[in-house]
């Protein structure tokens, strides 16, 4: 049954959209703001914006949604709406818990920067320079319709490692060095990421670093080497240098048992494109941290703690009165960084673990469970966009910012 929607104004001004159905799952969070006109975004276009939104739920096509709008400094648009876990009729809350996935990137990117403002790497530091087994490291090529390969031109760096141009792709891919990372399933074992790191320097490079855009595994190798420098397991630096000083309590690899009852069950569609809950993932509910901490996928995390980490990148590296980066480090984070010689097929500037667009330095990445973010210094803006179905289908959370973007008052 479709949920019938009608406009509330709130006290506030701020013109939201409530819905009333058998589970209440659409209420939304009123918020103790100022009003979008007030900070030059329209109410009524945040009004259509909504119904678009709630219609992805009604539809069959999404669990719920929970979406965020922060405009210089106040937030002005907060929406719960479906469900986190449908077959138990558990509604979207605002301390609902998320799979992240590669939202988990640009966190390892801010460690990494750490690590810089302590003057302890640069971005242009050979990888082997920290993990010795990269200097063998060999590049795939093809000669003469054969399997071969060559050594590495430009050592690969921690740069490369961020941008997604160190040659490290997946596996999802068709070529030899997809096929050798899909036969291994790298991110399935029993291991932690310093043997999972060292394995991955026995495989040839799917090109030289430095020339080419894969999206792949590079950013954990640069979370192994946040390790390596730091002398402590990735959880525990994200943790001491990032979440404690942010109060990121709820962002971690794993599910204590007494936060199992807010986890948002994960979805796929069915064959008619309706949702379905997806088995098979990684479990997250032992009670300590997995053995591999993947750097490039591995939190949980609620949309609020989330929230609190993009503040801090748009405020250039503190938050509240807590510096986690220097102002240059967190530009560079925001920033091209793009090799100049690497080909491209983005069309967007990339920044260190997410895409920079070009004119308005705007940045931004999503993740495999369509969860999605954006930091506009541009125009003071924060958007951020959760939900839980794979692969990262997040034509809701781009249609959504979209809307926002037009809204924007001059």
């Amino acid at each position: 049954m479709k949920k019938n929607l009608k406009t509330l104004l709130l006290g506030i001004g701020i013109v939201l959209l409530i819905s009333s159905c058998k589970t209440n799952a659409g209420a939304l969070s009123k918020i103790n703001t100022t009003t979008p006109e007030s900070v030059g975004i329209s109410s009524d276009s945040l009004v259509v914006a909504t119904q678009r939104l709630h219609k992805h739920v009604d539809d069959g096509k999404l669990p719920g949604t929970f979406v965020r709008i922060i405009k210089d400094g106040k937030v002005i648009y907060n929406d719960t709406y479906g469900m986190i876990d449908v077959a138990n009729n558990k509604p979207t809350q605002e301390n609902s818990l998320y799979r992240i996935f590669s939202m988990t990137k640009p966190i390892t990117a801010v460690a990494i920067m750490t690590l810089y403002d302590q003057g302890k790497l640069e971005l242009d530091d050979k990888v082997s320079k920290y993990i010795p087994e990269f200097a063998q490291t060999v590049v795939y090529k093809k000669v003469d319709g054969n399997h071969s390969t060559q050594p590495q031109k430009n050592e690969m760096t921690i740069r490369h490692l961020l941008t997604h141009t160190s040659g490290i792709p997946y596996g999802w891919e068709q070529s030899y060095t997809d096929s050798v990372y899909a036969a291994r399933q790298l991110m399935s074992q029993d291991w932690s990421l310093a043997e999972m790191t060292k394995d991955l320097a026995t495989i040839p490079l799917k090109f030289q670093p430095g020339t080419k855009y894969n999206y792949g595994l590079g950013i954990d190798v640069a979370g192994y080497i946040v390790e390596v420098i730091s002398g402590k397991t990735l959880d525990a630096y994200f943790k001491s240098v990032i979440f404690d000083p942010l109060k990121m309590d709820d962002t971690a690899f794993y599910l204590p048992e007494e936060k199992r009852g807010r986890m948002s069950v994960n979805y796929t569609h069915d064959e008619n494109g309706k949702i379905k809950a997806r088995e098979n993932l990684l479990p997250l509910d032992d009670d300590h941290p997995p053995k591999l901490l993947l750097g490039g996928a591995g939190l949980i995390s609620t949309l609020t703690d989330y929230e609190k980490f993009c503040r801090m990148l748009l405020n250039k590296g503190e938050l509240n009165g807590k510096r986690v980066l220097s102002e240059k480090a967190a530009q560079m984070i925001m920033t091209d960084q793009f090799p100049k010689e690497a080909e491209s097929s983005l069309g967007t500037g990339h920044g260190l673990s997410g895409t920079v667009h070009l004119e308005t330095g705007e940045y931004s990445w999503g993740g495999a469970a369509s969860t999605k973010f954006w930091i506009d210094p541009t125009h003071n803006l924060i958007v951020i966009c959760y939900t839980q179905l794979m692969q990262a289908k997040t034509d809701y959370a781009n249609e959504f910012k979209s809307t926002v973007d037009r809204a924007l008052i001059d």
